[in-house]
């Protein structure tokens, strides 16, 4: 339950050249007094992004104002964390290798003080720069935006700042599964293939993911635990393929359980009927 008045609420309207009502900061390095802590983001977990789908990952964090602003009035000071690659200020002044808060919204614990959520916007289309070549599958820095606003609505004063929390972002993977003959006879012979492919972030596409150690998992008829029962290596082409002893009705699946530049994939189950 949220708790305290809320204090302000934004939203980023992305257009087609990934600009938003908040805009990169600009960076400077005059003091705001403006304190950011007790950022998470994503739940603390990696951020796995595809080739056309947003990503809108989780953030929170608190904020603590100087002296002479209050959570009562919102229009006289900005705070909120993104993610960047490289020098913060090149990030902050180009905007490439920037991720920034999609919207989020504030709420007052205090007059001094707010807590925040809402989310990140990582839009992978090709006119966006926020994932555009496979070297962005890696870790980034956090870094945070401060600016103090005057009465008449004027910048005061502005800076960056940088934060020891890095968030890892990785490509997403697709598994593909099929088992036949369906039915089977008891004692025979189940024929378990598939594919892993993963989002190339450059042409917008799945490519095949070869040499990767896939998990064949089976779910028995009236069970809700898939069990590991083989192991796999995917091929040139990202195939897969084993086979295993029809015994009880079930379903089969494949579960690749990722690595530091790539997500977790887990294929759609395929039951088989054995008679």
């Amino acid at each position: 339950m949220k708790t305290g008045r809320r204090t302000v609420a934004v939203a980023a309207l992305v257009g087609a050249l990934g600009l938003s009502v908040l805009n990169a900061p600009t960076a400077q390095a005059a003091d705001t007094g403006i304190t950011v802590s007790d950022i998470v983001i994503n739940n603390g977990k990696p951020i796995v992004v595809g080739t056309s789908k947003v990503v809108e990952p989780s953030i929170s964090f608190a904020i603590a104002l100087p002296s002479g602003y209050s959570t009562a009035d919102p229009s006289r000071y900005d705070a909120y964390p993104f993610l960047y690659r490289g020098s913060i200020k090149t990030a902050a002044d180009t905007g490439e290798n920037f991720i920034q808060p999609g919207s989020y919204t504030c709420y007052e614990t205090d007059a001094k003080h707010a807590r925040c959520e809402g989310t990140l916007y990582i839009d992978p289309h090709p006119s966006q720069e926020h994932v555009d070549s496979n070297s962005d599958a890696t870790t980034w820095k956090v870094g945070v935006s401060l600016k103090l606003w005057k009465a008449d609505g004027g910048l005061k004063t502005g800076e960056l700042e940088t934060r020891s929390t890095t968030v890892q972002l990785k490509r997403a993977a697709k598994a593909t599964t099929n088992a036949s003959p369906e039915p089977v006879t008891k004692g025979k012979a189940i024929t378990v293939t598939g594919k892993l492919t993963r989002a190339n972030w450059s042409t917008k596409k799945y490519d095949a993911y070869s040499g990767r150690t896939v998990s064949l998992q089976f779910r028995a008829k009236g069970s809700d635990t898939f069990k590991t029962v083989k192991k796999s290596t995917t091929s040139s082409t990202g195939g897969l393929k084993t086979t295993v002893t029809a015994s009880v009705d079930g379903s089969y699946r494949w579960v690749y359980y990722g690595n530091s530049t790539t997500g977790v994939a887990t294929s759609t189950a395929d039951y088989v009927d054995v008679r």
